[in-house]
Parts: C-alpha cells; sequence; structure tokens
C-alpha cells in the first residue's frame, strides 16, 4: 500500500485520532518460548500473562512481557499454514503491532479511516469474566500494524482470553527500563515523506526533527530521517530511508534481510544508563562500541556532565545535547540473526535529541559491524 495524504474532496474527514500512549509492541516468532526466555534472562523483563492451545487459543501461542510500563507480546504460530507462520517465513522474527491506547476505539478507528487509513480488523469485542476490550487496527508501512486498544471497561490483566502467568521459580532481575522513547521505522527508497504524511494526516503527528545524508553520513553510506510526534510528544517515530552513499547503508542492509519495511529498533529508556548496561552485558546482551577517541574531545561539545566519562568510555556510551540538556544512549548489536531488529538504550537529562552529534561515529561503529557481515 502507498500512503498519502490526498484524500477524495468528497471525503468526511473527522478530527484526528486520540492516542494516549503506546498499549504494547507485538513480535511475531518462531519460537515464542524461547524469545520470552531470552528478553526474561538477558533484558530482565517479567512474564505476566499467556494465551495459548491450553486457554483455548489453537492456532498461535503469545507470551506477556513487562518490565516499568514497557508491554511485550510474542506471538507464535502453533501450525505452519498461517498468516504467522507465513509472516515469520518472509521476514524473520519481528514486529508486527504497534498497538495504541485509545479512550474509544470505535471512534479512533473511524477517525483514522475516514482520513486515509486502511484496514486490517473492524472494531471487536474481547470479553471475559473481566470486562471487555475493543480492538481495531490499521495498516502503517510494510506489514506491521497499529492497533488500537480500549480498556475502560476491563478489569483483567492483558487481553481477554489471556491468563495471568508469572516466573515461577526462575527470577528474572530488571535492568531498569521504565518506558519506550521512541520505535524507528525503516522504509525503502524515496518513501520517508509519503509515510510522513500519513502519520500527519491519519493521526494528526506533527514533525519533530529532520536528519539529511549531511547529518546522517559516513565515508560509505547514508541516511534521512524525519521523526513524527504525537501532540504529548509520549508517541514519536523516526521513519528512515536509505541515501546515495558508495557502499550499501544499514538501512538498505536491514531492508534486504528483513525482506521489506519494518520496526528497525526500540529505544527504551532507563534512569541509570551505565548500571542497565553493565547489567544486560553480565546477562549476555552485546552493544556497538565506538572508538576511544570519541571521548577526548566529547565534553568540549557537550558541557559538563553528571556520570563518570571513565565509566561511560568503559561501557562505550554516547553523549550529546541540545538547548534542553543532554542524553546518553547505547545501541545493541541485533538481537537476531538476521541483521534486523536491536534497540537502544538512552536516558534522558532533559534533551529531547536523537543524538545528532553522535550520527557519525556510530554509524561507522554500525558499518564495522556490517563488514563483518559481508554486507557494506
Amino acid at each position: 500500500m502507498t500512503h498519502t495524504a490526498t484524500l477524495p474532496a468528497a471525503a468526511k474527514r473527522l478530527a484526528a485520532p486520540k492516542i494516549n500512549d503506546i498499549d504494547h509492541v507485538e513480535f511475531y516468532v518462531g519460537n515464542a518460548k524461547q524469545a520470552a526466555h531470552f528478553y526474561r534472562a538477558s533484558m530482565g523483563f517479567n512474564l505476566v500473562a499467556y494465551a495459548g492451545p491450553e486457554t483455548g487459543s489453537r492456532d498461535k501461542a503469545t507470551y506477556i512481557l513487562q518490565q516499568g510500563k514497557i508491554k511485550f507480546a510474542f506471538t507464535t504460530p502453533i501450525s505452519g499454514d498461517t498468516e504467522i507462520a507465513e509472516h515469520i517465513r518472509k521476514h524473520g522474527d519481528g514486529v508486527r503491532d504497534v498497538a495504541f491506547e485509545v479512550d474509544n476505539t470505535r471512534d479512533a478507528y473511524e477517525q483514522a479511516m475516514s482520513r486515509g487509513a486502511a484496514s486490517v480488523a473492524e472494531p471487536t469485542v474481547l470479553k471475559d469474566n473481566n470486562g471487555e476490550v475493543v480492538r481495531a487496527s490499521i495498516k502503517t508501512f510494510g506489514e506491521t500494524i497499529h492497533s488500537f486498544i480500549e480498556r475502560k471497561n476491563y478489569k483483567g490483566g492483558f487481553l481477554p482470553t489471556f491468563k495471568p502467568k508469572d516466573d515461577g521459580a526462575y527470577k528474572p532481575q530488571p535492568v531498569g527500563f521504565k518506558s519506550i522513547d521512541h520505535i524507528v521505522g525503516n522504509v525503502d527508497w524515496n518513501k520517508m515523506e509519503s509515510y510522513c504524511d500519513f502519520y500527519e494526516t491519519v493521526f494528526g503527528f506533527r514533525r519533530f526533527q529532520s536528519f539529511d545524508d549531511t547529518d546522517i553520513s559516513t565515508e560509505f553510506s547514508a541516511l534521512k530521517s524525519k521523526v513524527m510526534t504525537n501532540d504529548s510528544e509520549r508517541i514519536k517515530f523516526p521513519i528512515n530511508e536509505p541515501a546515495t552513499g558508495k557502499k550499501k547503508s544499514q538501512i538498505e542492509e536491514y531492508l534486504k534481510f528483513y525482506n521489506g519495511e519494518g520496526v528497525q529498533h526500540i529505544a527504551l529508556v532507563t534512569a541509570d544508563i551505565v548500571a542497565t548496561v553493565r547489567q544486560m552485558k553480565t546477562q549476555g546482551v552485546e552493544f556497538i562500541t565506538v572508538p576511544e577517541n570519541y571521548y577526548a574531545t566529547i565534553l568540549d561539545r557537550v558541557g559538563p556532565i553528571k556520570e563518570s566519562l571513565d565509566e561511560l568510555k568503559r561501557e562505550s556510551i554516547l553523549i550529546d545535547k541540545d538547548e534542553h540538556g543532554y542524553m546518553l544512549q547505547i545501541f545493541t548489536k541485533p538481537v537476531e540473526d538476521r541483521p534486523t531488529l536491536f534497540y537502544e538504550v538512552i536516558q534522558r537529562r532533559g534533551s529531547k535529541s536523537f543524538g545528532k552529534g553522535n550520527f557519525k561515529a556510530l554509524f561507522e561503529a554500525i558499518e564495522r559491524d556490517q563488514a563483518e557481515r559481508g554486507n557494506l
């Protein structure tokens, strides 16, 4: 589907949907039980709910993990001839649904449709003894979707048909994640503007920041990015597209191995990035590193910081600033065998930036990993 801001002249255009926050992120994965264990063991999430054959879900199994305000759903097909199985065959493990928390699903869906959205599922009422949830879904980039989730008449845990489930004797060690800061989508050549128009037209989002190939480039590769946000700035979606360079960019690598457009990375907020990164490393998570000379003049650029520069250097944590303050960030290596999905760990000290001052060092580090994979 090609998204565009252009609507038929006769279309009745309703107000933009009111989106409160990200409700949850659902991943389609080849083995949800093992994926759930990885996120518990390595990233400190707790198991809170489950749906599968034992609960009446005959064609799939889903594990719900939570840390802070973050909820991840990992769904796997029980049989091989389903839409979920085909999604995994094509893309590998990846994000299927970035679901929105809304006050009224029917209104949000009707408003989105009137403003040019394409439907995946009309509003449906899900019920159990704890009440009801109303859910609907629309398309966004690639085969990714946005669901609307209305919970005001539900007193249960995740969704009807899900049963509470805990970690039992196993005790994951939370690493300090609080919430989702932003979710990044990679789209094809010359598609960024049309998807920005889509978020602006359908959801009433606005352009928050933008970067072109003069901002995000190295000797070998480049990309363009624009950040879309809702009115409260609680939801931020950077949209990346490739730009011309001497060799393949990380966006081109992603598009090739994901076999299409999709979510590239999710940025997770912590209040103590040094402690979070150290614990993640002890639990097996691998991070991208930058050369030591990155830190030689960094304080000349960003000014005073509260953290120990030696500790940041030891963990390869990047620093950037804007007029609001500074921020600290670091990126994991891909968490799949395909070089697709990865995570950003971020701590904000007032800054609203996305690390523009770090782009060159970061992308050179990513290129080194691309070269090792033979994909640069």
